[in-house]
């Protein structure tokens, strides 16, 4: 992999994860039109840049983010009933239990993604499949009248366990949430809002994980200036991307994304036939 590959792909990796047409399958297209291989360091590398995005949302929300920390932490010891913690408080606890699921599973499902991972087209394809499928089901069948000052722990773990979705078989990370959320009455903004923090932990994580196989990745040295551009063009071009989709949110349906995952799946089936 050089420079430019990383450059490329953490631009396609900070426009698509958050806007819901799934950052992997898009990153699985870019990684085969640039003729990359399907290895272990490739995995990696996918997964790490992914980190990138946790910083622009990181600096998106920080604010709300250490808000939601400070108080959490200082309302460990009287946690009886949701219902009587601070906003703040009782989101932290929220984005816990839904984060709960995803790690499991991806926990659990490691080996089995990395294997889909060593077919990037027919992978890719499954994901945007999914994303469709989830963001029209998401878009027509809800009543969007929520927000989230209604939310309960209920509303927390069934978000939590839609993100399971984007582990395997594969979606839409941000798709998989935001239907979630949706599917509980959330309206859009409110949905995305919940599904971009719940995200944080669980892609830290994530990256955190994979970390330990890169520190012991033969030719480290010559990985990590591309690793680097990766990262840090994924975290400008992230930053945009949620800007950009909350606004979108508060006055769009997400019939559009729908379509997109639709089309583009359905050739990226068919060059996976073909080639």
């Amino acid at each position: 992999m050089t420079v430019v590959h990383a450059l490329l792909l953490g631009i396609i990796q900070g426009l698509t994860e958050f806007i819901p047409v799934s950052s992997t399958a898009h990153l699985l297209i870019g990684q085969t039109l640039l003729g990359l291989p399907a290895d272990g360091a490739m995995f990696s590398f996918l997964v790490l840049v992914q980190i990138g995005t946790i910083v622009s949302l990181l600096i998106y929300y920080w604010k709300d983010l250490v808000s939601i920390f400070v108080d959490t932490v200082k309302n460990l010891g009287g946690v009886r009933d949701f219902k009587t913690l601070p906003d703040n408080a009782r989101m932290g606890w929220y984005i816990l239990i839904a984060t709960v699921p995803a790690l499991l599973a991806g926990y659990l499902l490691k080996d089995a993604v990395e294997a889909l991972f060593r077919l990037p087209l027919l992978q890719a394809a499954i994901r945007l499949f999914a994303a469709a499928i989830l963001l029209f089901l998401a878009e027509s069948l809800t009543t969007k009248d929520r927000q989230l000052a209604s939310m309960t722990w209920l509303d927390a773990l069934v978000v939590g366990l839609f993100q399971i979705i984007a582990v395997f078989p594969g979606a839409s990370r941000s798709g998989s949430t935001i239907s979630g959320g949706m599917f509980r009455g959330f309206d859009r903004p409110s949905a995305a809002r919940f599904a971009f923090l719940m995200s944080v932990p669980v892609m830290l994580a994530a990256g955190g994980y994979e970390m330990l196989d890169i520190i012991r990745m033969p030719g480290l040295a010559e990985f990590l200036p591309a690793l680097a551009v990766g990262f840090v063009t994924a975290a400008i071009v992230g930053w945009m991307s949620v800007r950009w989709l909350l606004r979108y949110l508060g006055h769009h349906s997400l019939y559009i994304f729908s379509a997109y995952c639709a089309l583009i799946g359905v050739i990226v089936l068919i060059f996976h036939f073909v080639l």
